[in-house]
């Protein structure tokens, strides 16, 4: 269900107490809430993700059944890969969500939770995409993709 419990995830990455976390866009047109557990948060520096955000992203994750919107006036969905659709606002541009196809969560920008969100920040995925203009040097983990062997090992 959880990012630790999928083959190829980092094995140390641990959840919230199950508790209730809420967040949105920027204008207020989609909002969310998740009655459940959330993972800790993920960098991700993939092609994808450095382009929906305009830089890398940190994402934190729900199982599905955890997750309900309370407001998706302005919600749209994008189809970027035979593998995922990502959710954004059509009025703000915040970008939001990602689900994997036949998955079971969804994958929530952290930064559109609202505070205080009890995560921590844990590794770092796709650090062999990262983009040219900047390092990672804060001592997480970092995975070249998202198996479980690290860069540094």
């Amino acid at each position: 269900m959880f990012g630790r419990d999928r083959p190829n995830a980092a094995s140390d990455w641990t959840e919230t107490m199950s508790e209730t976390h809420s967040g949105g866009c920027l204008c207020g047109g989609v909002q969310y809430v998740v009655n459940g557990p959330l993972r800790d948060v993920v960098n991700c520096h993939c092609g994808q993700c450095r382009r929906t955000h305009g830089h890398f992203a940190g994402y934190t994750e729900a199982a599905l059944s955890d997750f309900k919107l309370k407001r998706s006036d302005s919600l749209k969905w994008y189809q970027s890969s035979a593998q995922a659709r990502r959710g954004f606002c059509s009025i703000c541009g915040a970008s939001l969500f990602w689900v994997p196809e036949g998955d079971d969560h969804v994958a929530i920008a952290a930064g559109t939770l609202d505070k205080p969100t009890g995560l921590r920040t844990v590794a770092h995925i796709y650090v062999a995409d990262a983009g040219d203009y900047y390092t990672i040097a804060d001592g997480l983990k970092k995975y070249p993709g998202t198996s479980t062997t690290t860069v540094d090992e």
